[in-house]
Formats: C-alpha cells, structure tokens, sequence
C-alpha cells in the first residue's frame, strides 16, 4: 500500500545534526533478548551522508555481538556501510534476531550525532495457506482511529482495541473491518516463531536544511529475506511486502517542539507512554500533527525532562511502499531495539 510517514518539526533549528545529537558518550545495550548469529558488525563513521561501500576512517561503531564500541571522533556525525540508498538518507537490514536464544545482545557505542536510528522490521506471510490474515487483505480510503488503545503493554506495544471486526460502526469504522482479533494484532510487534522473522533495521539520517530527515519512496527492507512472497510493484520489479517496522527512541523535551506524521498504512506515535498520533488502517494519505506545548499536560511532559518517542508501522497491502522522517527532536538514545 502507498505508504508516506512524516515528522515535520516546527521549531527552528540552527544546526540540524546537533539537535538530533545523542547527549550520552557512554555505550548502550539494548534490550534484545539475542542478536542474530552471525555476531557479525556494523560499521559506522565518516562525513555526513550515505556511506560509500567501504567502512570509512574513524567515527562510531554499532557492533552485533560481544566486544567494546570503537571510539568516536567528538561530535562527528556517523555513518552506515553497504545502506540501501534513498532519496534522503538510506536504509540497511540488520541480522536476523531469534528470541530467547543463546546470542550475544546488541552493544551500540556512542551515537553522537545519532545519524543512524536502530530498529526492528518484522516479516509476514502474505501468501498460501498459512498466510497472516492481517495482511495483504482489508482496504480503505478513511482513517480507522481506536483500533489500538490509548497507552503501551508491558513490552512497550500497542494494545490491541478494535471495534471494527465484526459489526463494525461506520461512524468509527470507516472502512470497514480492518484487522481479525487482538491475538493475530499481537503478532505485529511480538515476535511469533513461525508467523514473523525478525530483523534490526538501520536507517541513516540526513540533515537537508534545517530539518533532518530519512525519505524512501520504495520502502522495502525485507527483499530477498524473511518469506520473501513477492508482488510485482509499481516499478516495474518484484518486492517483499507484508511487514511492520518500530522504533523506541528518547528525546529531551526543551519546548516550542512540534511535528507531523504523514501516512496511509498504520502508524501511532506514543510520547510518554501516551497515544500521540493515531492513523490507524488502511487509508489515503492523512496528516496528523503534534505540537508538544499545547499537549503538555496530558502527555506528562515537563521541560528538561527526557521522555519516550515510540513509533509503529505497518505495511499491509502491496504494491508501494513510503517512507518519510523530517524532524529536529533532540534526540539522546537512537537506539533501543525490543525484541519479545
């Protein structure tokens, strides 16, 4: 499905890389439960941009596996290898990450300049008897708000609240029935053996202007992966489909911050914990726009303090997929991957 995700910042921005800069030097751990088997590395570093195909000269290291970060040059921006260009920025699928087993975690060293964002995308089977009945099914041209509720469970996902399965009301339900039960949604951000593969996703920032942003208007990390069911799509080339991608990130809240998510899959926005944006289902592309100040109190927020930025998305329907970041948050951990 033609999918454009967009966080538009209002607030002026002097130098767009510091403001997405990560405050904390010291290295990070993730909460993955097991990194892929390959234990193998990430390499990031250089000058600002896409990096070439081979690892740049100093600069951060994300590392797969055991072993201590690479120093980093104070304040230099940091770059991916072997990324899948874009228009802005550009995209790397990371190892597969298997639940439970006996692998090494994710170890990523200091992020300054957070140029590259950590991730997860997760794999469906869209095809065949044993296809996921979520994708590749429902369509609409409305917004479907409410089918997730107004907080995050215990493993920081959306809960499932859908009214719209089997009566649905028009009013609330637009489109129709959009999703089968909270126990096949649960399976869009739970890692589900058998019914989803796993994978770290990398996306490389870029500063253009004064916003920095990520553009891919062919948005298809999972080629050649997962269950690789492919449908031809409007470029002429067979692409995998079927998948949902979520980012756990901190930011400091300093004021006057606003932005806007632009989409027409699935994608909510949490701060704090706290339903933020909601354009659920299937649909047209909508806007939606937040400016932090005026939502101040009921998202908890206090100026100075760090808070949560929790993103979710899902690609449901061939055959385009977009994907948009434009934002100047300031950013203080790029990289909080959940696996469970």
């Amino acid at each position: 499905m033609y999918r454009s995700i967009r966080l538009l910042s209002a607030a002026s921005l002097a130098i767009a890389a510091a403001l997405w800069g990560c405050s904390s030097n010291s290295a990070h751990t993730s909460e993955v439960a097991g990194a892929g088997s390959s234990g193998s590395s990430v390499s990031v570093g250089g000058s600002a941009g896409v990096g070439p195909a081979s690892e740049p000269s100093g600069g951060t290291h994300l590392i797969i596996g055991s072993g201590d970060p690479a120093p980093a040059a104070a304040g230099a921006p940091i770059m991916l290898t072997g990324v899948t260009q874009t228009e802005v920025g550009g995209y790397k699928r990371g190892d597969e990450l298997t639940p439970g087993a006996a692998n090494p975690a994710l170890t990523v060293g200091n992020n300054d300049g957070c140029g590259v964002l950590v991730g997860t995308v997760r794999d469906f089977n869209t095809k065949g008897p044993n296809r996921h009945p979520d994708f590749e099914v429902f369509e609409g041209t409305g917004v479907t708000k409410g089918l997730v509720g107004p907080g995050l469970d215990a493993d920081q996902k959306p809960i499932y609240a859908s009214r719209c399965e089997t009566t649905p009301d028009r009013g609330a339900c637009p489109s129709g029935q959009q999703t089968t039960s909270r126990a096949n949604f649960d399976q869009w951000y739970h890692d589900v053996p058998g019914v989803n593969r796993t994978y770290l996703l990398y996306f490389q920032v870029q500063a253009v202007g004064n916003v920095v942003s990520f553009q891919s208007e062919n948005f298809v990390p999972l080629d050649d992966a997962g269950w690789d069911d492919e449908y031809l799509a409007l470029d002429g080339q067979m692409h995998n489909y079927g998948f949902t991608t979520e980012l756990h990130l901190k930011f400091n809240y300093g004021g006057g911050e606003s932005f806007t998510f632009k989409g027409d899959d699935d994608v909510w926005a949490f701060i704090n914990g706290h339903l933020a944006i909601d354009l659920g289902g299937l649909h047209e592309a909508r806007t939606d726009t937040i400016a932090l100040d005026s939502r101040a109190a009921e998202l908890g927020l206090e100026k100075g303090n760090v808070y949560q930025l929790d993103l979710f998305q899902a690609e449901r329907h061939s055959t385009g997929s977009h994907y948009r970041i434009d934002s100047t948050l300031s950013l203080v951990d790029c990289s909080t991957p959940i696996v469970r």
